[in-house]
């Protein structure tokens, strides 16, 4: 510190003045300044105003500043009025070393307040010297007045600048940058007054290029209201070209301390807007999850009723049009609500994140609205989904069976109708009554050949009968009337069989009066007629509808086929001897001359009826040749694509699986910063992204599987059921891991944890986490506390748990751990402070106003504050009053809102 107490030699004489830090420069006394008679007019009118107004306390002043501090009397006093301290009893003399050590008293009292004096001395003082003074006059007002001032991390000059530049922001034509021109219209002087006591001035009606009047206006407003002295006069701030810096720094000042209540409310209201703010955004948040859960449910409960409706349709094309609809759903409608749920739950943990950093108590969603409830109804989704497919693919299967059977009833139905028709007509007839005996006895056999034909046909009447019942079983749409052809059938066989046995009887009683019967006629009816019911029954069985599933089916079919063409050369043999009995017929005829009257009296099959069978079948054998290798072909297509499907999912399962085991190792061995972990996750997610691709063209390949009716794959135990929910869960899984890492990041800038701590806060964590689930139970985190140097009882414990596990879930996360580690060392908003805040607004009183929170608080919170506070009931209360302290409480969660 310079000696203040030398000679002044150096200084009166001209000499060099002493060295000073530029960073101490601000408060020292620019001597250049002075040399500016205006400036020092001005200077010496506002220090001398500014010392008045702090010894008028004491019942004194001074008229001229550099004369009346001179005996250093005066001088102390003002010390010890702006400082409330007492100085040392000064002495009383009227000598110049009595004024040189009272002076001295005043110098050492400023020096220990850690002032340096630069070149000032007390004889300077005591001489008068002018500049001296004023030097002196100005360090005690920096000191005194300006270097206690603070804004926002800022302090003294830089301060009151930037306290100005706040208050006087809003008004028009005022730009406050310095402490000189910004103030020679008199406009920023208005301006703060007309912020804190906008009753005092019409602000509106100044104009700028009146700065003498606007001038004179705030001197007078702030002298008679505020209680601040005039301290310069507007014409030497008008007629000077820069304005002294230090005089109008040190009338501003005297604002600064005037409006000092004024900046106390505005740090209040700072405050209660910052925790209004959160509130706010909580709010928001909460809302947004409500809706989202809401929007979610309603689709799924929408979706369920769908997916559980049973109601079968009658044709093929309909269930394929329903199982193409549930194809659409599948791929368009239900992957972005897959998308949606997961970010449902990760809204849901960054507000729970949040609501822990700001002290708020934990989110519960609306009753039925928690992410169990969604995941729940999600479960309930799945499980409908899954059986409606099932039920789709069992529909598919019984309603192919049933146009498989009803085609073949129709065949079988319209083949026996055909062998029928005009059966009644002929077995009614009575033409046995006037034939000759040998024609009785031909009829009789024709009768014989025409009963073992009805036996024959008992078969194909037993199996139309059986395909009906069959229909009727599998609930076929059109069972009515295949139940009233069936009926009609089987009437019909029961007319046929007692026409056939009352015709025999018929016959047999003429038989005994006629003897005479051709046995060549006879033989060929008996075996004609097996052989052409064989024809007919291989001509059925060749143009016969077959279905099958797989390759050995259609094997065994051609097998069969094969089977039957070997029987092929027997039954020519067969054919060829009903034909040499014909022929024999023909020859002994010939050789006996007898001329036959017609045909065959015993059948209707006749020679030429056979050999059209017989071509009609050598037609048939190579059309079903084809029809079974096009079948096989289609077979050998369909084994294709189970082999190609097998193929890419015998790799997409393992590669999921693997995936999710890494997933859970990355969870729980995460090394390096949080930052490094969350990049190295989204490189992991993006890169499981990537693999999409592979699970596209594994759809692709089902739908053709589903399109070609596969419903079975012997090659590979995945199907697409099971990859798709595990590629789901894989997706889920890594956005879930993600989320996790962001919290812990919010984590630790909220809280100030360090990467060290977090490491270790890991380590601990981990070796008690026993299974490597990323959670434990109750007992483990008891010894995970006590291994980290808790002393726990069981009402400590319970309260602990009741802070990291809410939900009362019984198992707690890394991030409830890390929270409840550092959340006691972290400096939050409270309710208290919140309280008091509201009261500095309020003017210590125990109600708050609606138009003191609209004067103090941006319009959109503070309309917030007055929707939500309650009415005030204290015995002090007023119309209109504000209850703040209720509603302080409530934005913690003390109390209902």
């Amino acid at each position: 510190m310079v000696d203040y107490h030398a000679s002044n030699s150096q200084a009166s004489s001209g000499g060099p003045a002493v060295y000073m830090d530029p960073r101490e420069q601000e408060n020292d006394w620019d001597r250049d300044l002075l040399l500016d008679p205006a400036w020092e007019k001005q200077q010496r009118k506002t220090f001398t105003a500014w010392c008045n107004s702090h010894l008028r306390k004491a019942g004194t002043q001074i008229e001229n500043i550099e004369e009346d501090f001179r005996d250093g009397l005066k001088l102390m006093l003002l010390l010890e009025v702006i400082s409330g301290e007492r100085l040392p009893k000064p002495e009383r003399g009227k000598m110049r070393v009595h004024k040189i050590n009272n002076v001295n008293k005043a110098l050492d009292y400023i020096a220990s307040k850690g002032v340096k004096l630069v070149s000032i001395g007390a004889e300077e003082i005591v001489d008068g010297n002018a500049k001296m003074t004023l030097g002196m006059i100005w360090t005690i007002i920096l000191r005194f007045a300006i270097q206690d001032i603070s804004v926002e991390e800022t302090s003294a000059k830089e301060g009151l600048l930037l306290w100005c530049q706040r208050k006087t922001a809003p008004y028009k034509n005022v730009n406050v940058q310095n402490f000189h021109i910004s103030w020679k219209d008199g406009l920023a002087f208005n301006a703060l007054i007309h912020r804190h006591r906008p009753e005092l001035i019409d602000y509106d009606k100044l104009r700028k290029d009146d700065p003498l009047t606007n001038l004179n206006n705030a001197f007078e407003v702030a002298e008679k209201y505020l209680d601040i002295p005039k301290m310069m006069d507007a014409e030497d701030i008008v007629g000077t070209l820069r304005p002294d810096e230090k005089a109008i720094m040190t009338y501003v000042s005297c604002f600064y301390h005037a409006f000092s209540g004024a900046q106390k409310a505005e740090t209040a209201a700072n405050r209660i807007c910052k925790v209004l703010a959160v509130n706010q955004e909580n709010e928001h948040l909460m809302e947004d999850y409500e809706k989202l859960a809401s929007d979610l449910l309603d689709w799924i409960r929408r979706t369920i009723p769908w997916l559980e409706n049973r109601a079968p349709e009658k044709t093929m094309a309909e269930m394929q049009q329903k199982l193409e609809d549930f194809r659409g759903y599948r791929r368009v409608h239900k992957p972005p609500k897959v998308q949606e749920k997961c970010q449902l739950e990760i809204n849901f943990n960054t507000l729970q994140t949040k609501l822990r950093l700001s002290n708020r108590p934990a989110f519960m969603p609306s009753e039925g609205r928690m992410v169990s409830d969604i995941n729940g109804a999600w479960h309930n989704l799945e499980g409908a989904e899954k059986g409606y497919e099932e039920w789709m693919l069992n529909e598919i299967r019984r309603l192919e069976r049933l146009d498989h059977l009803a085609e073949k009833f129709r065949q079988k139905a319209t083949i026996h109708e055909s062998w029928t028709d005009g059966k009644e007509a002929m077995l009614t007839q009575k033409d046995y009554e006037t034939a000759s005996l040998s024609e009785v006895r031909a009829l009789l056999r024709k009768h014989e050949a025409f009963e073992s034909d009805l036996a024959a046909h008992q078969d194909r009447v037993e199996q139309i009968a059986a395909i009906a019942q069959e229909l009727n079983e599998l609930d076929y749409y059109d069972s009515p009337s295949v139940n009233a052809r069936c009926q009609k059938i089987c009437e019909q066989w029961d007319a046929l069989g007692s026409l056939t046995q009352s015709r025999r009887e018929s016959l047999e009683r003429t038989e005994k009066q006629l003897e005479s019967i051709d046995e060549l006629y006879l033989e060929y009816a008996k075996r004609a007629a097996p052989f052409n019911n064989w024809m007919e029954g291989a001509m059925e069985d060749l143009q016969d509808m077959f279905i099958v599933h797989n390759i050995e089916e259609i094997q065994g079919l051609i097998t069969a086929h094969e089977q039957f063409k070997s029987t092929l050369p027997e039954a020519n043999k067969e054919r060829e001897a009903i034909q040499a009995i014909q022929a024999e017929v023909q020859k002994i005829a010939q050789y006996n001359g007898i001329k036959l009257s017609g045909g065959n009296p015993y059948t209707t099959i006749t020679p030429k009826t056979i050999d059209n069978k017989w071509d009609k079948v050598e037609q048939l054998v190579p059309q079903r040749d084809q029809a079974l290798q096009e079948e096989l072909a289609k077979q050998q297509s369909n084994d294709h694509l189970r082999r190609k499907f097998a193929t890419q999912a015998n790799i997409v399962g393992p590669w999921i699986q693997t995936k999710m085991e890494e997933i859970g190792r990355i969870s729980i061995e995460m090394n390096g910063t949080l930052e490094d972990q969350l990049v190295n996750l989204r490189e992991y997610e993006q890169s499981i992204i990537e693999y999409k691709p592979n699970i596209d063209q594994l759809e692709g390949d089902h739908q053709l599987i589903q399109e070609a009716l596969i419903f079975d794959n012997k090659y590979t135990a995945y199907t697409m059921e099971h990859l798709r929910v595990g590629w789901e869960q894989l997706l889920t899984t890594i956005a879930r891991t993600i989320n996790e890492i962001e919290n812990q990041i919010l984590t630790r800038d909220a809280k100030g944890i360090s990467q060290e701590q977090l490491h270790e806060y890991r380590t601990s964590f981990n070796h008690f986490d026993k299974k490597r689930t990323g959670q434990m139970d109750m007992d483990n985190y008891r010894a995970l506390l006590v291994a980290t140097g808790n002393s726990l009882g069981d009402a400590e414990f319970a309260r602990i748990m009741g802070i990291v596990d809410p939900n009362n879930s019984g198992v707690v996360t890394f991030q409830a751990f890390i929270d409840f580690m550092s959340r006691e060392t972290t400096d939050t908003d409270t309710a208290d402070q919140v309280i008091a805040s509201f009261k500095i607004l309020a003017a210590d009183k125990n109600f708050i106003m609606a138009e003191e929170l609209r004067r103090e608080l941006p319009p959109d919170q503070a309309e917030y504050c007055i929707a939500r506070m309650a009415p005030y009931s204290g015995p002090d209360a007023k119309p209109g009053a504000l209850d703040y302290m209720s509603f302080s409480t409530a934005l913690y969660g003390e109390s209902d809102l």
